[in-house]
């Protein structure tokens, strides 16, 4: 009887666990049984790694081969372990040496004439594999590049199962990554001034951009409210080296990373279409949840247009993420969790006929209230900015001296710099990021800049969590306009903002 190990990685949602792969060959009809919770994608695998193994010109085992992956408790899902699993049972046969396989972590899908695929999920699995104190990992040559955004682990690729035989024999050497720094570059990101008129709502974007609150903006067609919302990104901040290897993360798993640049250093924007179904918008999918478009919005902008035609069921799942900055999904194989803390940007028209003048409606009062009616109470109760979008006025188009998006930029980092260094103890870096009861505790306003929300709330204009969010709002008025503490005019200001959406 002969044994033979390597290692992987199983990824679930966005983290990942070191996996143990032995192989034993022993007497018998000659046969391939793999063990360890294994889906159907990974108990493929017993053809794909034979296949390759022989293919690249070395002998597959004449006995009885027992592959066994663990912890025997956690569900295996896809196609990473192959080349694991063929350096385990070449180690079990003497064709390589276990020396250089003890320290490393192997990944990626075979081929059947031995070339080594990518799969998802490399970045996440290269961070597990230095978490565990690995030496090594040796990822597809198509993937060196994200895999390289990872330091304190030596990254090596693959192109073939031949070349990862070569140097495990030490007969050769792999490729490593180039060292190239990916391209902070806005690409695809129109600019502010693009955008005609409407100064309120610009002026609204920017105070989201600044706090990161979510918004909702009302009005006819074609007066400006896609546009403003593709250009929020624009508008914040370049991500954190943490948060980019967040998102990065995410995009690895969903399998939307680019493949010359990966890492991700601008906020995303996501806008799916309003006939979007719950799994698309929060993840799901049979065995593991992947991920949706809320976790691949994460630190950046998702953005619904026509949020009234919506079906009900899925915007009432935004609820728990807008609350929490992350989503639980379970499913068959236990409950995944996604980062999704991102801005969320709603544009709706104010009836289904939507004229230009409102004075044109042709909806009967009953319609008006059904249409917007389909965003619930408790969901327009976690929106910080409402904003009634109007027609623009004659001479609008002979103005150009609007602000570019570098402009009001540069003034949301001063303001997200000020907030960040406010909430430092506590581990906050956005005013929206605050809870309530901090609020209005350790950082109470003064009793008569308070009078305000005080008055809205006893007259039932408003819940507690829509105080707590108005006055989150002052924070970020008052950081934008350089003051120490928000005074009554940033309370006003910032109730304002959500009175005229309830009107």
């Amino acid at each position: 009887m002969a044994l033979g190990r390597a290692f992987s990685v199983a990824v679930t949602g966005v983290t990942g666990q070191l996996v143990e792969i032995e192989a034993d060959i022993g007497q018998g009809l000659p046969s391939v049984h793999l063990v360890g919770l294994p889906d159907t994608t990974l108990q493929e695998s017993r053809d794909r790694v034979r296949a390759a193994v022989t293919n690249s010109g070395e002998k597959w085992p004449d006995g009885r081969v027992i592959l066994a992956l663990s912890p025997a408790t956690l569900p295996k899902v896809g196609s990473v372990y192959d080349v694991a699993l063929a350096a385990a049972v070449l180690d079990a046969g003497g064709a390589v040496p276990s020396t250089r396989l003890a320290g490393a972590v192997l990944l990626g899908e075979l081929a059947l004439d031995g070339r080594v695929r990518r799969s998802r999920g490399v970045l996440p699995a290269v961070l597990a594999a230095r978490a565990a104190g690995r030496s090594t990992v040796v990822v597809p040559e198509a993937a060196l590049t994200e895999a390289g955004l990872v330091g304190g682990i030596t990254v090596l690729g693959a192109a073939t199962l031949r070349e990862m035989i070569d140097w495990l024999r030490g007969d050769g050497e792999l490729r490593t990554p180039d060292g190239r720094l990916p391209s902070g570059e806005r690409t695809g990101i129109g600019d502010l001034c693009e955008v005609v008129g409407q100064d309120e709502a610009r002026w609204a974007l920017e105070v989201a951009a600044a706090g990161g609150h979510h918004v909702l903006l009302t009005g006819p067609p074609g007066i400006g409210k896609t546009m403003l919302a593709q250009r929020l990104p624009g508008l914040l901040p370049p991500l954190t080296e943490r948060e980019a290897l967040e998102v990065t993360a995410i995009h690895s798993v969903a399998g939307t990373l680019p493949g010359e640049h990966p890492l991700i250093t601008i906020p995303p924007f996501v806008a799916p279409h309003h006939s979007t179904s719950v799994t698309a918008m929060v993840g799901g999918g049979s065995g593991t949840a992947r991920p949706g478009a809320v976790s691949r919005a994460h630190r950046g902008v998702l953005f619904l247009d026509e949020c009234a035609e919506i079906g009900a069921k899925v915007l009432e799942a935004l609820r728990t993420p807008l609350e929490e900055g992350e989503i639980r999904i379970a499913r068959r194989d236990g409950v995944t969790r996604y980062p999704a803390r991102f801005q969320l940007v709603l544009a709706a028209n104010p009836c289904p006929c939507a004229p230009a003048r409102d004075v044109d409606c042709i909806c009967a009062p009953l319609a008006r209230r059904r249409y917007l009616g389909k965003l619930s109470g408790p969901l327009l109760d976690r929106i910080d900015i409402w904003v009634q979008m109007h027609g623009q006025a004659s001479g609008t188009f002979a103005s150009s001296d609007a602000e570019s998006s570098a402009v009001v930029r540069a003034r949301v980092e001063q303001a997200r710099t000020v907030a960040a260094t406010r909430w430092r103890e506590f581990g906050w870096t956005t005013n929206a990021e605050v809870p309530g009861h901090v609020l209005r505790q350790r950082f109470r306003l003064p009793n008569d800049s308070l009078v305000p929300v005080e008055n809205a709330l006893r007259q039932g204009r408003m819940s507690a969590r829509g105080a707590d969010r108005a006055i989150r709002v002052a924070w970020t008025i008052c950081d934008l306009r350089g003051g120490e503490i928000p005074n009554t005019q940033d309370i006003l200001q910032a109730l304002n903002f959500r009175q005229r959406g309830a009107a």
